[in-house]
């Protein structure tokens, strides 16, 4: 059999075609999903991401209890 002499190319151009392939799917499956719910999304296409404070829990000084 004869060897390729080229190799890594073709592989990493495959490899990217495949990770194109995928994320336009998924993106697609991310447009039918919000339109379904009816939510707009930013033109960009890009949420950004909740923030600390969003997430953080109260601060225990000013809870009461003990």
């Amino acid at each position: 059999m004869a060897k390729r002499t080229n190799y890594s190319f073709e592989k990493r151009q495959k490899e990217a075609k495949r990770k194109k392939k995928q994320l336009e799917k998924l993106e697609k499956k991310r447009m039918n999903k919000a339109a379904a719910s009816g939510t707009a999304l930013p033109a960009d296409g890009v949420v950004a991401p909740a923030t600390d404070a969003d997430t953080a829990p109260a601060d225990e000084s000013t809870q009461t209890g003990g």
